[in-house]
């Protein structure tokens, strides 16, 4: 099988990484194997990768981005069969680490035609890794709906006509019952059969699901025709050093266990009361950034009315997950409690402080498929135009957008997961409504890159401002990082550093994500930003004795192919950007009244961002920093495209 023609298994690929037919021990990885399902031809291959392939780029994130890089041509349509869909795992996976059975997934977004990976939780990875296929790449269009079945033997391409249309959990829970309790599915839902842009990828495990949540990846699923990938595996990781890993794990036990208690009390909703006291809540659009109606929806609340048990991913001694359960006056719904940023979307962003209608609307956008930040913040801007006048019940087919309808929010959420009516408009997400509205309606978006913000302030956080504007993902908070900044390791007050800030934990996003280990681990119980325990944490699983400098140039490296990726498909400084309503308005009330970025402020904070970057006045990465971080073929890609 011969898949890209710069890159067929048996030679090297552009990089000069040597690609091997024969499987080569490695520690770290279950088989130095990818395999690759072609759906219009019905076929599959299998190629492999060496020891440099593997120290450049680690796993997960790194791995993606490569195989995305030298797998698409530039500006082909993300609905196009040409896209690739990859799920990558990372050598920590499946080893004694903890909370490692983070899955992530990367195709080039719908949202916005840039690279985009999204993480979830489970046992998906932990069951991929033991098929000993480090990356499953899925290109082309099957004819007829379909899911993939993927064992240690290879692919094998199923009918799915039966599931085709299901809810996310039936969907899962059926092909389980086929495949066996062994299996591990994750799948698309309505939503992206549909071809939603902001469609997710959905799995469940002992009740604990898992939600690939942003970036569209279940939209090009769908757009494939395919409904589910489904593994089964059994081979292990082997570690160089078992006793070196574990004298690690246990000296950050005590710090991980102190820097989650909160997550394992309350889960991510824990942050809804911390972020409105701070005030850089998202409220009626980010109109206002508090409100003295945050604790009805915050995690202490929700515990309180409607807790039902705590829920882990694989290996996991967190238990962020949570359980709820309505009582029967209120349906009886048994249910994920919502994250954080669902109840910020969903939530503040439309003042609903209705608690049980929220645990609703999370449910419905789970079983539907559909991503609750761009779901709830696309919500929210067209409620705000519908405020001011921008918007009218002929545009909304009769309906009267009014913050705080929950029976309206749940009606709006159906429509868009089935296109429908306004619905259609929604499911395009709200840069592109913006677009339709037109008549200054951009100034009220709050978008990054044309993807929905996150719940975590660019006004009341300084560096997420710089954060948000040079992330490879546009609005996602898994670029730059908030956590240090909620900290206080940086003055969020304040535009110094915040450039910073934003390099390093970027580069340590890129790094951990390729090792995939789960971000509230890491970023609490072993550092924000890389250190020596990272260090020591790859080199007791791989035995590579890497000092802590080629740790940070991996992380680096990373990030640069993730924004090289991006510029040859055309971004430049002037993406690199953030909204009016940051640019322009000071929050109105609240413990960060006053705070906002003028645009001298955020021009001086992009500068000194490109200079610690090695990147020219445009945002590109120069040849010189990426031959640096030996991406030459890289650096020669972008003189050609300009």
């Amino acid at each position: 099988g011969r898949f890209y023609d710069f890159y067929p298994p048996g030679s090297s690929d552009r990089g000069g990484n040597k690609v091997f037919l024969e499987e080569v021990p490695m520690f770290g990885y279950t088989g130095n194997r990818i395999l690759h399902v072609d759906l219009t031809q019905g076929k599959s291959s299998i190629q492999t990768f060496d020891e440099a392939f593997a120290r450049k780029y680690l796993g997960g994130n790194g791995f993606a981005a490569r195989i995305l890089y030298d797998g698409l041509k530039v500006g082909i349509d993300p609905f196009s069969p040409e896209n690739l869909v990859v799920f990558a795992v990372g050598p920590v996976t499946d080893t004694p680490f903890p909370s490692t059975s983070r899955a992530y997934a990367a195709t080039k977004s719908p949202l916005n035609g840039l690279f985009f990976d999204s993480t979830f939780g489970g046992r998906f990875a932990i069951t991929q890794k033991r098929t000993g296929f480090e990356a499953i790449v899925i290109s082309g269009k099957a004819k007829e709906p379909v899911y993939l079945r993927v064992d240690e033997n290879g692919a094998q391409l199923k009918p799915a006509a039966a599931v085709w249309g299901k809810a996310t959990k039936e969907a899962v829970e059926a092909l389980q019952a086929v495949e066996g309790e062994d299996a591990d599915v994750v799948a698309i839902g309505p939503a992206g059969e549909n071809l939603v842009r902001y469609a997710c990828l959905t799995h469940f495990w002992r009740g604990r699901e898992g939600v690939g949540g942003r970036g569209g990846v279940g939209a090009v699923l769908g757009s494939k025709n395919v409904k589910a990938i489904v593994v089964k595996g059994s081979r292990k990781t082997e570690v160089a050093d078992a006793q070196g890993l574990k004298e690690l794990v246990e000296s950050r036990k005590e710090p991980m266990e102190k820097g989650t208690a909160g997550l394992k009390n309350f889960g991510t909703p824990a942050l809804v009361n911390m972020i409105n006291t701070l005030g850089g809540l998202g409220v009626r659009n980010l109109q206002e950034e508090h409100s003295p109606r945050a604790p009805e929806i915050g995690g202490e609340k929700l515990k309180e009315l409607y807790f039902d048990r705590n829920d882990t991913c694989f290996a996991c001694p967190i238990a962020c997950g949570k359980t709820m359960r309505l009582p029967a006056e209120k349906g009886g719904l048994r249910w994920k409690m919502p994250e954080y940023e669902t109840l910020f979307s969903l939530g503040s962003m439309m003042e609903n402080w209705d608690p049980a209608s929220l645990l609703y609307l999370n449910s419905l956008c789970d079983q539907l498929g559909m991503d609750t930040i761009s779901m709830g913040v696309t919500l929210s801007f067209a409620f705000e135009c519908f405020e001011k006048g921008l918007l009218t019940e002929k545009e909304t087919g009769g309906k009267t957008l009014r913050f705080g309808d929950s029976a309206l929010i749940a009606e709006l959420i159906q429509d868009t997961s089935k296109r429908r009516g306004f619905g259609s408009l929604l499911a395009e997400g709200s840069y592109r409504l913006a677009e339709k509205v037109g008549r200054g309606s951009q100034d009220l978006l709050y978008c990054f890159k044309k993807v929905e913000v996150a719940g975590h302030s660019a006004r009341a956080l300084k560096g997420m401002s710089v954060g948000y504007a040079t992330g490879t993902r546009g609005g996602s908070h898994h670029d730059a990082r908030p956590t240090l900044q909620y900290m206080g390791e940086f003055d969020r007050t304040k535009p110094e550093r915040q450039a910073f800030f934003a390099v390093k934990t970027q580069n340590f996003t890129a790094m951990n994500d390729s090792l995939t280990q789960c971000r509230f681990a890491s970023e609490r119980g072993y550092g924000g930003m890389i250190n020596d325990n990272y260090t020591k944490m790859i080199n007791s699983v791989t035995g590579w004795n890497l000092p802590l400098a080629e740790v940070e140039k991996t992380g680096e490296r990373i990030y640069n192919l993730e924004r090289a990726f991006n510029c040859r498909e055309g971004i430049r400084r002037h993406d690199d950007t953030i909204p009016s309503r940051t640019l322009n308005q000071p929050i109105p009330a609240g413990p960060s009244k006053g705070m906002y970025t003028p645009l001298t402020e955020f021009e001086t904070m992009l500068n000194e961002y490109y200079q610690l970057r090695g990147w020219d006045e445009n945002g590109i990465p120069t040849t010189a920093k990426l031959k640096d971080l030996g991406l030459d073929e890289i650096g020669r890609d972008l003189i050609v495209t300009g």
